[in-house]
């Protein structure tokens, strides 16, 4: 009798040693412009009503949320993933279409938002499976866009929760201020990587093996001034790791998550605190765990400049059906759970 409960002692180990090892999945996705279709009177919305000129109605605003659900749940593994950063989500009454009216309503998601100052009222937004991230706590860091005399953009949205061995993992989503305007409109986000930066250094002297996931649409590459220098997220070169530095996953890969005019660029991006580049460490990844998700159906054929471009919802005003102006990013996480 004793040596059938050992064995099932060890197979129950073994189960769960596996389970742990699981990868714990990060994804983020710009939206574009997932709007619902009733008037929103504090918000520049009117673009996206039934009697606009875009046309944006009820089934279109179905249409868009179960394309969303079908690329989450493309992204999945065994599981769905266990994060899912959002950017250009109008409202909560969207995510709660997302999570609990889409195919994605199965995968019981939560989820935590910004209520920003943004004209047009687009926020940035975190899914979170609390089975494997356990929340802790969030809050939204307001911009101060009036110190240089800029419109309000999105807040920037920070996002602690536990995992699995107990670690706490820090998260912010972040959608940088738009590229229009050409080299005028860096300043601006120059100035919110330097309120980026400012939290990120808070952090570092309250945790003590600090984990951060910094994850967005930052409308500007790897090599900008903003993240590069500001932010100063730096490319993973070799097997020298500083736990002080933070480090860019999506930095020298090929292709790019937005294009224009013919050209890929890298605006979607990771970018994690040394300390999980950390063989040793409970949460480890890597750059070759980052990628951009290129599934067929996100693609259509670019007929002006050749090639293959995201199959967007809209061209101009035009409804166009499509999914976004973007690709979605993935990285996987190594979780490294060690029992007393």
């Amino acid at each position: 009798m004793f040596r059938y409960i050992c064995l099932w002692v060890v197979a129950c180990c073994f189960v769960c040693e596996i389970k742990a090892q699981q990868p714990f999945r990060v994804m983020h996705y710009n939206v574009e412009n997932f709007f619902d279709f009733r008037d929103d009177s504090l918000k520049q919305d009117d673009e996206f009503l039934p009697d606009a000129v875009r046309g944006w109605n009820w089934k279109r605003y179905q249409s868009k949320m179960v394309k969303i659900a079908k690329v989450i749940l493309a992204a999945s593994n065994d599981q769905v993933p266990d994060l899912v950063g959002l950017c250009e989500v109008e409202n909560a009454y969207c995510l709660d279409g997302l999570t609990k009216y889409s195919p994605l309503r199965d995968a019981a998601y939560r989820y935590v938002m910004t209520d920003s100052p943004d004209e047009r009222g687009i926020d940035v937004a975190l899914l979170y499976q609390p089975a494997t991230f356990r929340f802790i706590a969030s809050r939204s860091i307001r911009i101060p866009s009036a110190l240089i005399k800029r419109k309000p953009t999105r807040d920037l949205l920070h996002v602690s929760g536990r995992v699995i061995t107990g670690d706490t993992l820090d998260v912010f989503v972040c959608h940088f201020p738009s590229r229009a305007g050409g080299r005028k409109s860096e300043i601006y986000r120059l100035f919110v990587a330097d309120i980026l930066r400012q939290e990120i250094d808070s952090l570092y002297s309250v945790r003590q093996n600090p984990y951060f996931i910094i994850m967005g649409d930052f409308n500007d590459y790897p090599s900008s001034r903003s993240v590069s220098e500001v932010l100063g997220a730096v490319p993973v070169s070799g097997d020298s790791v500083s736990i002080a530095k933070l480090y860019n996953l999506m930095a020298g890969k090929q292709g790019g998550t937005y294009r224009y005019k013919g050209e890929w660029g890298m605006l979607d991006q990771f970018i994690v605190s040394g300390s999980m580049l950390l063989p040793s460490s409970a949460l480890c990844t890597d750059s070759a765990k980052a990628c951009r998700l290129v599934f067929p159906f996100l693609l259509e054929e670019d007929e002006q400049y050749g090639g293959v471009t995201p199959f967007r919802t809209y061209k101009g005003m035009k409804y166009h059906g499509g999914y976004s102006d973007h690709l979605p990013i993935c990285l996987d996480i190594d979780v490294r759970y060690q029992a007393p």
